[in-house]
C-alpha cells in the first residue's frame, strides 16, 4: 500500500488572530502557523499526522471584537480539522476592559468548539511586546506587561474550562529584552527566530492532543 494513502489526508488547519498570527514584518515561511505546518510535514516521515494551512485569517491590529466580526463567520465554511487562536494584545493597547475581553474570549472559544472538538483547538498566549525596542510606544511598559499577564490568565482559565490546550509563550517573548535577534525589523513584532521558539513549544502540545484523540476513538 502507498504510504501516503495509509496516512490519510492532511488535517485542515485554520489560524485565527492578529499581527502575531499573520506574521507582520516576517516572511510567510517564518510565520508561526507556517512553521507549525512545516514541523508536522517533517513528522509525517515518522508516520505522524500532517497539517495543511488552508487559511491564516489573522489581521494586524485586530482585537477580540474584530476577530468575532470578521474571522469567525468564515470558519465553518473552511471545514477545519484544527484551529488555533492568539488574540488580545490590541485589546490591551486599546484599553478594552478585562470583563469585555473575557466575554469575547468565551464567544470565540465556543464558536471554535462548535466547529471542531476541544482536542483540535489550541490557544496561544499573548507575547510580551514591552520587551521590544518599540514597546514603550504603546503605553507604559510595566502596566501593559501586567495587563498582558492578566489577559493570558483569563484565556488559560477559559480554555481549561473547555478542555482546550493553552500554550504560554510569554517567557519566550520576554527574551527579546536581551536578545534582539528575536525582534523583527520593525522593532516590535517577533522575528522568525522567535517564532521558531514558539513552535518548539506549541508543536508537542498539538501533537499530543491529536494523538490522544486518535487513541480515544
Amino acid at each position: 500500500m502507498d504510504r501516503s494513502a495509509a496516512e490519510g489526508p492532511a488535517l485542515r488547519y485554520v489560524a485565527l488572530g492578529d499581527s502575531y498570527t499573520i506574521g507582520t514584518s516576517v516572511a510567510p515561511a517564518d510565520r508561526w502557523p507556517d512553521r507549525l505546518v512545516a514541523t508536522f510535514t517533517e513528522d509525517r516521515a515518522a508516520n505522524g499526522p500532517s497539517l495543511e494551512l488552508v487559511a491564516n485569517l489573522g489581521v494586524d491590529g485586530y482585537t477580540t471584537a474584530d476577530l468575532i466580526r470578521d474571522e469567525l463567520p468564515p470558519l465553518v465554511g473552511l471545514r477545519p480539522d484544527v484551529v488555533s487562536v492568539l488574540i488580545g494584545v490590541n485589546d490591551v493597547v486599546q484599553g478594552v476592559s478585562p470583563d469585555v475581553y473575557a466575554r469575547n474570549v468565551v464567544r470565540i472559544l465556543d464558536a471554535m468548539l462548535a466547529t471542531v472538538p476541544p482536542e483540535r483547538v489550541v490557544a496561544i498566549g499573548i507575547p510580551d511586546y514591552t520587551a521590544t525596542p518599540a514597546g514603550a510606544d504603546y503605553g507604559d511598559p510595566a502596566q501593559r506587561r501586567a495587563a498582558i499577564v492578566e489577559r493570558n490568565g483569563t484565556m488559560a482559565a477559559l480554555a481549561a474550562e473547555r478542555g482546550i490546550a493553552f500554550v504560554d509563550i510569554f517567557d519566550l517573548s520576554s527574551r527579546a529584552a536581551t536578545d534582539r535577534s528575536l525582534v523583527a525589523v520593525d522593532g516590535l513584532h517577533p522575528s522568525g527566530a522567535q517564532y521558531a521558539l514558539w513552535v518548539a513549544r506549541i508543536a508537542p502540545v498539538v501533537r499530543e492532543r491529536l494523538a490522544h484523540q486518535r487513541l480515544a476513538r
